[in-house]
């Protein structure tokens, strides 16, 4: 069973506790702090998501725990513990072959042209909302692959952010299952992954050298000022959780912080 539906079980298995009004003060809160928006067909996955919570803050009712979530002494802890339970990853390791070949027969080409031209030999990436990490590792060791041919006396950088902190740890790990890797080749198996934990493989360190792993909160307008200089912006399944307002908001700074013709 998927992370996606096991939520969404737990979360429906006591309907009656998606009537209590303080779900509708706590969906407006989530709102303000990070723009993900859940509409009312979608409050069951919020009230899962606190009824998860509730446990671990020690309360026993939504009203006690949306005055956990506005008190100033749990206020950002708390949040914080809340969005790593509504952000659910579902990824892996090359995902999407049609966006890889995109980018190795269109994107790049375009780019190493234009920027070969004015003497920049430099490459930033940003990964936004990159789950935990199968992302940005799959660009990774697609651009050193690149390294030898295209982008041959190049440098990169990956910029990999997401809102959910447990996601940002996994990703710095590295280690991944059978199941985040069923889309890797041999060749990228063996080239770029080492033996761990039983039957599991872990990113070697020259992949995890060209990317750095942070949280970031993309309603947060004034962190994202700091993410300017980009030349690529990926970010796949993130705007799914935000209304237009602020998707609007996101894309905006997306269009600020690329570099000229990124």
């Amino acid at each position: 069973m998927s992370s996606e539906v096991q939520k969404a079980v737990s979360a429906t298995q006591s309907p009656e506790t998606t009537q209590d009004p303080t779900f509708l003060k706590i969906r407006d809160l989530v709102y303000q702090k990070c723009g993900i928006y859940h509409a009312e067909e979608k409050l069951y996955l919020l009230a899962g998501a606190c009824n998860r919570r509730m446990p671990h803050a020690k309360v026993k009712t939504p009203r006690a725990y949306f005055d956990l979530l506005n008190a100033p002494a749990t206020r950002e802890a708390e949040i914080r513990g809340l969005l790593n339970e509504i952000t659910i990853g579902e990824t892996c390791l090359f995902r999407s072959q049609p966006q890889l070949n995109a980018l190795h027969n269109v994107i790049l080409p375009e780019f190493v042209n234009l920027r070969g031209k004015l003497g920049i030999r430099r490459l930033r990436i940003w990964s936004a909302g990159c789950s935990t990490g199968e992302e940005p590792y799959t660009l990774a060791m697609f651009l050193l692959e690149e390294s030898e041919k295209l982008l041959n006396g190049w440098t990169f950088e990956i910029v990999a952010t997401d809102l959910n902190d447990r996601s940002v740890e996994t990703s710095k790990a590295g280690i991944y299952g059978g199941y985040a890797v069923r889309n890797t080749s041999d060749y990228f198996m063996c080239k770029y992954f080492q033996p761990a934990d039983g039957d599991k493989l872990q990113v070697k360190d020259e992949v995890k050298a060209k990317i750095s792993f942070s949280r970031l909160n993309l309603n947060d307008d004034a962190k994202m000022l700091f993410m300017k200089g980009m030349d690529i912006i990926f970010c796949c399944n993130v705007l799914i959780y935000f209304d237009q307002v602020s998707k609007s908001r996101v894309v905006q700074h997306y269009h600020a912080n690329l570099q000229p013709g990124g």
